[in-house]
């Protein structure tokens, strides 16, 4: 990876690259990539438009291999990749299309109070947080479930957090899926994920995983932000995590399964990273089971994060969370696939969408959306890193019809976290994050190194290309105050 790939991009706008069909034999529709010209070119010296091109080749794809302008180097797929598959075509469903961190996304709670006011406290409020979530690698909650209570969590997702009084009940009604997929499969899932999983539920793990109390510094578009609830000078919380350890074994066990199921349905492929099988196969059947379950685990682990969110609020500000006005504006998830209804070609598909490091970006009028959304389209939330904005989008009609209601998911890594330990000193972070004013709590130096804002692409570029690209469209920018990692 470390030569600047060399095959053909035709510029087809200011913000969209077509890689042709005919670039490798095996592309059965083209590679479009989102991006402008300063960002194209981290994405060529990555290679992984070598990788969009191979997503092209898995059987019934239909549309176009798709990349996001966060896009960079992945297993299989493209972190940044998109693509859709036409089930009654034989379309395929591919773990490497997934990720091993299933449904790994982020949710965004509003409060009634403005940053100034916690600005003076702000330290002591985000040590109050760091003391209440459980972080880092190989971290354990207070619940402990046996295979049974935790088969009721991967069927139920967000509702059984909520029926145990991790939360209220309306938070349900603003996740994505409503917080579970119905096609969950408790039974397709290992003993060893179930193991992984048995103590790992209200935690935030390791990685690009976080908590943080964020500033509402600029509004876009005063219809959406209202419709959202949030306004300038706010005080903002963000909770980015995934399945944990469930979720990668769940991705690990069906990676083995899939690598089987090529030979056994004869598909030919580029990259055996991309194994799969159809959607309409045992094989098919039992992984897309199976990770909708891990997928409903990490919708119940941010909700009883969300619950721990609240109650340290509560203690803190010594008022209850009703009164600090701490509701659930929505919950997103980055790492999925599902089973979705688009238009290609005039034709109405029943496709099995892969979102990998992508987030959903449905728009004004879709019927899955809650009622008070619809008028504006769905929230999008775009997480940066410790150092820098994030940013909540509005889903649009245009990423309907281009790319299967789908935008950007973050800013994207430059540097791996090799590098990144390599190059940059914990501690140097730390102090540079706190003299602008940021407060960071974390395990370790070395995961702030990993995590530092000059390991990702500029959020800000990124969100600029799906804006003007018309994919999605800004809504507010975030600014961060107080950052937990793992």
């Amino acid at each position: 990876m470390a030569n600047r790939w060399k095959g053909p991009l035709v510029r087809m706008d200011e913000c969209r690259w077509r890689i042709p069909e005919s670039y490798k034999p095996g592309m059965r529709v083209p590679g479009v990539i989102y991006a402008d010209e300063s960002l194209l070119e981290a994405i060529v010296r990555d290679q992984a438009p070598e990788q969009v091109a191979n997503v092209a080749c898995l059987p019934g794809i239909v549309g176009a291999s798709l990349a996001m302008p966060d896009i960079h180097w992945g297993y299989g797929f493209p972190i940044g990749g998109v693509a859709a598959t036409e089930i009654a075509a034989g379309g395929v469903i591919s773990p490497g299309g997934v990720g091993y961190d299933i449904n790994c996304g982020v949710r965004l709670i509003r409060t009634e109070l403005q940053a100034d006011e916690v600005r003076s406290r702000l330290r002591e409020l985000v040590d109050a947080l760091y003391r209440a979530v459980p972080t880092g690698v190989g971290s354990t909650g207070r619940l402990r479930l046996d295979a049974n209570g935790l088969k009721q969590v991967l069927a139920k997702g967000a509702q059984w957090a909520v029926e145990q009084g991790f939360g209220w009940p309306e938070d349900v009604e603003y996740c994505e899926e409503r917080g579970a997929m119905a096609d969950a499969d408790p039974e397709a899932v290992s003993s060893r994920a179930l193991k992984r999983g048995s103590d790992q539920l209200g935690t935030m793990g390791s990685g690009n995983h976080f908590l943080e109390l964020s500033l509402v510094e600029e509004i876009y578009d005063q219809r959406a932000a209202a419709a959202f609830g949030l306004e300038k000078g706010q005080l903002v919380i963000q909770i980015h995590t995934g399945s944990r350890g469930l979720g990668h074994q769940v991705c690990t066990d069906f990676l083995q399964v899939m690598g089987r199921a090529v030979r056994k349905y004869g598909i030919e492929l580029p990259d055996r990273q991309l194994a799969c099988a159809p959607l309409d196969s045992p094989e098919g059947r039992d992984y897309f089971g199976a990770m909708a379950a891990a997928a409903n685990y990490a919708w119940a682990n941010r909700q009883v994060l969300t619950h721990r969110v609240r109650e340290a609020l509560s203690q803190f500000f010594g008022t209850r969370a009703q009164r600090l006005g701490l509701e659930l504006i929505y919950d997103v998830a980055h790492n999925i696939a599902k089973i979705e209804e688009h238009s290609v070609n005039g034709k109405r598909l029943r496709t099995c969408v892969h979102r990998k490091g992508a987030t959903r970006s449905f728009g004004p009028g879709h019927p899955v959306l809650p009622e008070k959304y619809r008028e504006v389209g769905q929230p999008v939330l775009v997480p940066g890193d410790m150092g820098t904005n994030s940013y909540v989008l509005a889903g649009t009609q245009k990423a309907m019809a281009e790319t299967f209601g789908s935008t950007c998911h973050g800013a994207g890594r430059l540097l791996s976290r090799a590098a990144a330990k390599r190059s940059l000193r914990g501690s140097e972070v730390r102090r540079s994050l706190e003299r602008e004013g940021i407060i960071v709590r974390a395990g370790s130096d070395a995961g702030i190194a990993e995590e530092a804002p000059d390991a990702y692409k500029d959020v800000t570029a990124v969100v600029e290309v799906t804006h003007r690209a018309g994919i999605s469209r800004k809504v507010a920018k975030l600014r961060p105050m107080g950052v937990i990692k793992g």
